[in-house]
């Protein structure tokens, strides 16, 4: 490919501005997270509803698309067998609070578009839909096939991707715009931990009635709640001053019992030192006012297993690290409690020097010393791919050619949707150092972003797929 045509696709790409903020606009108005399954919507009719919205846009353009039974859809303008694969999700994560304004409407401000998907993944999604669009229209020639594939639930689970690789081999070439530039060679592992206890309910003296915090465990958890009786306000108050917590409390009373909300701040699990942890936070608190009973010690041994601000397990004496990808993550991430009944889930990621055995085996007597019993813990070993393959150098020549910056492969800590695919990695769509508010409120993406990730993903398509 020559100069020419490469200064020709990235001008159609600018032009192409208005149509992709009105689709994105458009997918962002689903509110596509998980819900209940209904018949062809497997994930509830919101998010079938978005894949199949996604899928006519792309028809509208003449492109070829398949619809896996509402778990996934493909999308191809090209003749024969992809070699290449890009791996893009139309579900999202529950809008949380905090919005100053809607959520699944669409808003431009400062240059920045406004919506829960904005950055993850439909965003990214759209640039890919609109890359494909502008080769296709340019009709510049490839030698082989590209093939995008749009899952429905990748924040819980990614069963799309399970269904849809039970129906259909990977291609050659997979990379995903789920993650970061320049490109994401190595996913930590991560295990998805749940821990119960019974408790005698006593609702004399000092005690918890009911505890709720967090709703899904990939996320720092924003809110959490309880009710506690036999405390007053006064002393729950000088409970909060003593505590020095940057988590914000407000109480209200209803007879003899008192509502307490701790307010956090949400984050992605993989980055948990990025956010404030309402749950950690409001066991911190109650472990401070003393109750009495079981439900007392209980609340005292897991403020021992997650203080709050420990992002890295030492308590649990999981705080492992290697050179390659950093230090482990864990995060207590859903709390809840009521009827005696005490239930918590985990969300750790792990180095890729370890295996899940090697965290289990550590995490798992740490939890029954203290009289929690463990079950239903999900594992996923790490994900690696070698720096030198020529897929990867091929991308990340990519990202030298349109930036003029050092393309470089780095580590993180979340799983993309490439994780369990061999040779699989991530290609954008952000860039080290942005905060697009993902998997928070007023999450958004840069409209100058939107066309750059198209120019990225057209240039990489049509370098993986020229050769």
């Amino acid at each position: 490919m020559n100069n020419n045509t490469k200064e020709k696709l990235f001008a159609y790409i600018d032009t192409l501005e208005g149509e992709m903020i009105v689709t994105l606009s458009e997918l962002i108005s689903f509110p596509s997270y998980q819900q209940e399954a209904a018949e062809g919507a497997p994930f509830g009719k919101p998010v079938r509803e978005c894949l199949d919205h996604a899928l006519a846009v792309c028809e509208s353009f003449g492109m070829k698309t398949r619809n896996f039974d509402g778990y996934a859809g493909t999308v191809t303008f090209t003749e024969g067998e992809p070699e290449l694969g890009i791996l893009a999700h139309l579900d999202v994560v529950p809008e949380g609070t905090g919005w100053t304004s809607d959520p699944y409407t669409a808003r431009i401000s400062d240059g920045k578009l406004y919506g829960r998907g904005a950055i993850d993944d439909k965003g990214p999604a759209v640039s890919v839909i609109y890359a494909m669009k502008a080769l296709k229209d340019l009709n510049i020639p490839l030698k082989k096939g590209v093939r995008l594939i749009l899952g429905t639930n990748e924040e819980n689970g990614s069963a799309c991707m399970r269904y849809y690789f039970s129906k259909e081999k990977p291609t050659k070439y997979s990379f995903t715009p789920d993650g970061n530039y320049p490109v994401i060679n190595i996913e930590k592992g991560m295990i998805r931990g749940a821990f119960e206890c019974e408790i005698p309910v006593d609702e004399t003296g000092r005690t918890l009635i009911e505890f709720h915090g967090g709703k899904i465990i990939n996320a720092v958890p924003e809110l959490a709640s309880c009710v506690v009786r036999g405390i007053s306000a006064e002393d729950i108050s000088k409970a909060v001053e003593g505590l020095g917590s940057d988590v914000w409390f407000a109480l209200s009373e209803n007879g003899e019992c008192i509502t307490i909300e701790a307010h956090g701040v949400s984050a992605h699990a993989s980055m948990p030192s990025m956010g404030k942890n309402s749950v950690t936070a409001l066991l911190g608190l109650l472990n401070k006012l003393n109750l009495d009973g079981e439900i007392g010690k209980k609340i005292n041994a897991l403020c021992e297993l997650f203080p709050y601000g420990e992002t890295n397990g030492k308590s649990v004496g999981i705080n492992f690290r290697d050179e390659q990808s950093g230090e482990l993550t864990c995060l207590l991430s859903i709390l809840d409690y009521e009827n005696g009944n005490l239930r918590g889930c985990n969300d750790i990621r792990l180095p890729v020097s370890f295996t899940v055995k090697d965290i289990l085996d550590v995490y798992k007597p740490a939890l029954e010393a203290k009289g929690f019993s463990t079950h239903d813990s999900m594992g996923m070993e790490p994900h690696y791919v070698p720096s030198d393959s020529p897929f990867v150098q091929t991308l990340l020549g990519v990202y030298e050619e349109v930036t003029g910056e050092k393309g470089e492969c780095i580590a993180i800590g979340g799983g993309t949707y490439v994780h369990d695919i061999e040779g699989g990695v991530a290609f954008g769509a952000e860039f080290m150092g942005e905060d697009n508010h993902m998997h928070s409120a007023d999450e958004s993406i840069k409209l100058s972003q939107l066309v750059l990730n198209a120019k990225m993903f057209a240039l990489a398509i049509l370098r993986v797929c020229e050769a």
